[in-house]
């Protein structure tokens, strides 16, 4: 049998990861592949960190990695830490070249270039920068103090296709959010998560915090198992290749 890829996940904020990617990284553990989450955002000491301790735990993809940075609505995420759009772009983007260097992953998984369907400023900038660093990790030249080069062989985007609103709009509408969404003919992979949904949702849930504020793992809390097989039982991914393996061309436009 071909081995499951390891996966490395990258996303802004403690619940993003069971949310978005949940159901894959469950997955992923429950084959016997390495996986590991990198969160952009909150301190370490925080119970948003111990919350995402808990929801790793149930999804098998070890001990959190956090690059430390305040939420860009939540001052006191990290005392004493710029905001995550504020930090210099060089430096945020060297520290997750460590992470990615360090793992090995095969396969990255972030934010599409919205930032999910709530286009959270923290989500776009934490896409921005995994598909910097990304690059950048299998360079040499570039950061060479934070470890060996190492080029994942697939960059995959946590989407939501147009045709996903049937499903979440009863749900976002009446939070008066927008919803943002892509055609349906980019997606890549839609992955039928529903083995493993009962992970995700109990990871979901562990965000304890974000329960009781009503956020979105308070919705997913109030809904029926049906309706949260609905909306959660299928991740979309577009896939984003960081070195093309088309044959060497001669013309820039053939």
């Amino acid at each position: 049998m071909t081995p499951v890829p390891s996966l490395l996940a990258v996303f802004a904020h403690p619940d993003d990861e069971s949310l978005s990617a949940g159901g894959v990284l469950a997955r992923h553990a429950s084959a016997g592949a390495r996986t590991a989450v990198v969160t952009a955002t909150w301190a370490a000491d925080s119970v948003r960190a111990t919350e995402l301790a808990e929801a790793l735990r149930v999804l098998g993809a070890g001990a959190p990695r956090m690059l430390g940075y305040a939420d860009a609505r939540v001052p006191h995420s990290a005392p004493g830490r710029p905001r995550l759009c504020d930090a210099p772009l060089d430096r945020t983007v060297g520290e997750l070249v460590a992470h990615i260097r360090a793992f090995r992953p095969d396969v990255v998984v972030t934010h599409d270039a919205y930032g999910g369907l709530t286009g959270h400023e923290d989500h776009v900038h934490t896409h921005r920068t995994t598909l910097l660093a990304v690059h950048a990790a299998g360079l040499e030249r570039l950061y060479p103090d934070t470890g060996e080069p190492w080029r994942p062989s697939a960059l995959y985007l946590a989407t939501h296709p147009h045709s996903a609103v049937r499903a979440w709009a009863g749900h976002w509408a009446p939070l008066g959010k927008a919803m943002r969404t892509v055609p349906d003919d980019l997606i890549t992979a839609a992955v039928d998560v529903t083995p493993w949904l009962d992970r995700k949702v109990a990871a979901v849930l562990a965000h304890r915090s974000e329960v009781e504020r009503g956020a979105a793992p308070g919705l997913i809390a109030a809904l029926p198992a049906p309706e949260r097989e609905r909306l959660l039982g299928t991740e979309w991914y577009i896939r984003h290749d960081p070195v093309t393996t088309l044959p060497r061309q001669t013309e820039l436009l053939s």
